[in-house]
């Protein structure tokens, strides 16, 4: 069985994924005040679900803490518009 954890890595400014306790891949973001821009993501195991569990991890920690969420990175916009059940983060 694989395991899979998103944690944020605050000194990088990324969130990272990892399998098997293994990096699988990290979404980069910029943070102004209570905006939090996502910048780029790369997932270096496609297939695995990685991108999504990083991606929704990130933006419920997000709303968690009460920012904004900025998608400028493609793969974080197209998971908004697929689960617009978290569309809220964005302030749209």
């Amino acid at each position: 069985m694989t395991a899979v954890s998103v944690s944020d890595n605050a000194e990088q400014s990324r969130f990272e994924v990892r399998l098997d306790g293994e990096l699988g891949g990290f979404a980069e973001y910029v943070l102004d005040g209570d905006v939090v821009t996502f910048t780029h993501t790369e997932v270096a195991v496609e297939g695995k679900g990685l991108g999504g569990a990083l991606v929704k991890h990130a933006l419920l920690d997000v709303r968690e803490r009460g920012l904004r969420v900025v998608p400028q990175c493609s793969f974080v916009r197209g998971y908004l518009e697929k689960h617009p059940e978290l569309a809220e983060v964005t302030g749209e």
